[in-house]
């Protein structure tokens, strides 16, 4: 055992704030396990929530593991150390339950390092009695498990607040001793998908059926909060070294009323649901007892109904407010001045589309002429840095969409300029810009993603065009690594054996040109409408508001 990663995890330890480690000893254990780096684990606040909600649980003792840093990579294959817990160094393999707990598809390639590190079977079925129960849950998971679904004994499909009470219930009353009859009876519990009983049959890339074992349910359902005051998600745990470690986040609402034809956020979390002022004011109490920023999270945060009551309270505390993005069309004098005294010294912005005819395409429901009356406000409160979000390759995008983008961006930058001018000091636009990823349940998710090249011919042209602007930066999302992600967000089951061997590898891309079915296919094809889709065992309420929001998109108006 490396003594190295030992001290290395007591000082991160030493140096987190807000949470009481538990002594070993609860009737059941649990990993919770973020299948990446720390310092990205513990910036996300479903991941602390998950921990939090365990661990308020007097019988269960849950404590947490990461995939180590490269060079602590490097110590643990160098000294043969299985894969540790942070809290007390034990090996994954002593627990009960090895939880994996992932918000992005991109992380799926690092749960087989996992498992390699841990000396545990990467398959469900080359596991025995004597290895760990392991499951998984988290936004990528209940968007398509099927890339990672022969890795797990049982997923939860929602939200963890939802599905774990009446599992925790059961493994209390049945214990998970014979795994097999466990299994059987928790996939009868809400929200909780156990691979093992279904069969999949394919043909080339498509699905073409799905067969439920030993009394499974056809389809699972998505399970979610119905109380969104029934327990705060805040900063459970505060550490150094992370993206918001100078701030105490508080989530103030779930889910998104807006409906964007392209993003989850809406329809995977439906019903956008807004905690109480009283709930999150709370929250916000505790909150400044150990930072004075308070970081707002949401997938619409100025949607929230007393957005300018709660942020005027925070100030009033003597606190400080924090937004990641604001709706263009929910933006207001007072809003502008609290982010101005919490010192913003930037606002980001989501045009999207960026012309008037994609706007309208996904849902966007914005003008140009809302979009620089935006501007023009932010700017006149001497806010001159944006930061303006927009996706490109999106369904039916030609090159007149992207220099009416180039025209806009001008229009906005003449406007930064001029107040900068006039304000004797600099103002900059940042334009960051992401390849059009069709994600599951949404209703662009039988859409192709488009090709690499085109993507790349794009860019290129946004480069030229905007790019070398003064006062204008370009980031982007490379359209390789948008292909990955489409790859995984849209693959079946079979890409199992891929992230074994691209693990295997260390490559991906090599990976993929070993797997024997057509990545391209399955990431550039569009699919039927009433084709059965990879992520098709878990089922939607909305699955008919998808379908029409489809057609409505691509119907002539």
């Amino acid at each position: 055992m490396s003594w190295k990663i030992i001290e290395k995890y007591r000082r991160l330890l030493e140096q987190e704030e807000g949470s009481t480690p538990k002594r070993r000893g609860g009737k059941l254990t649990v990993c919770l396990v973020y299948p990446n780096r720390y310092s990205v684990a513990m910036s996300n606040l479903g991941f602390q929530a998950v921990h939090a909600l365990l661990n308020a649980e007097p019988d269960i003792l849950c404590e947490r593991a990461f995939l180590p840093d490269p060079d602590d990579l490097r110590e643990y294959r160098r000294s043969g150390t299985s894969l540790l817990s942070l809290e007390s160094q034990e090996p994954l393999s002593s627990f009960d339950i090895v939880a994996f707990s992932v918000s992005f598809e991109s992380d799926y390639l690092n749960i087989p390092v996992i498992f390699d590190l841990a000396s545990i079977p990467a398959l469900a079925a080359e596991r025995t009695a004597s290895h760990p129960l392991v499951m998984g849950g988290g936004a990528a998971l209940f968007l398509n498990p099927e890339p990672v679904a022969d890795f797990m004994d049982f997923i939860c499909v929602g939200e963890a607040e939802a599905i774990l009470p009446p599992l925790l219930d059961r493994i209390r009353s049945e214990g998970t001793g014979d795994r097999g009859s466990f299994l059987a009876g928790a996939a009868a519990l809400p929200g909780i998908y156990v691979p093992s009983l279904y069969e999949m049959e394919y043909d080339g890339p498509r699905v073409v059926s799905r067969r439920a074992l030993c009394g499974a349910p056809e389809q699972v359902a998505r399970s979610w909060m119905a109380d969104p005051d029934g327990r705060a998600t805040v900063s459970e745990i505060l550490t150094p070294g992370t993206e918001f470690s100078g701030m105490y986040l508080v989530e103030v609402s779930r889910g998104c009323g807006r409906g964007c034809r392209f993003c989850a956020a809406g329809f995977i979390y439906h019903p956008y649901r807004q905690r109480s002022i009283e709930a999150v004011k709370a929250a916000v109490a505790e909150g400044l007892t150990y930072r004075r920023k308070i970081g707002l999270v949401g997938a619409a945060v100025s949607d929230f109904r007393e957005i300018g009551d709660l942020c005027r309270h925070i100030l009033a505390e003597g606190g400080a407010v924090s937004v990641s993005s604001l709706r263009i069309d929910r933006l207001d004098e007072g809003m502008i001045e609290v982010l101005k005294a919490s010192g913003h010294k930037t606002v980001a912005l989501a045009p999207e589309g960026g012309s008037q005819r994609i706007r309208d395409l996904i849902n966007k429901n914005l003008t140009e002429e809302q979009i620089l009356a935006a501007c023009d406000l932010l700017i006149g409160h001497d806010i001159l840095n944006l930061k303006l979000y927009f996706i490109i390759g999106l369904p039916t995008e030609t090159m007149d969409d992207l220099e009416e983008m180039a025209l806009l961006v001008g229009k906005i930058r003449e406007r930064v300029i001029a107040a900068a001018k006039k304000n004797k000091r600099l103002g900059d636009i940042i334009l960051s810009v992401n390849p059009f990823v069709p994600k599951p349940f949404t209703p662009f998710q039988w859409c192709g993603m488009e090709e690499v090249p085109s993507l790349e011919k794009k860019l290129k042209y946004l480069q030229q065009s905007i790019g070398k602007l003064s006062n204008v930066r370009l980031i982007a999302e490379s359209p390789k690594d948008a292909y990955l992600q489409a790859l995984l967000s849209r693959g079946d089951r079979r890409l199992s054996k891929f992230l074994l061997r691209a693990a295997e590898l260390g490559s991906w891309k090599r990976g993929a040109r070993e797997f024997d079915v057509n990545t391209d296919l399955l990431v550039h094809r569009s699919m039927p409408i009433d084709e059965m889709l990879p992520w098709g065992v878990i089922t939607s309420a909305g699955a008919d508001r998808l379908r029409r929001e489809y057609l409505k998109a691509f119907s002539p108006q």
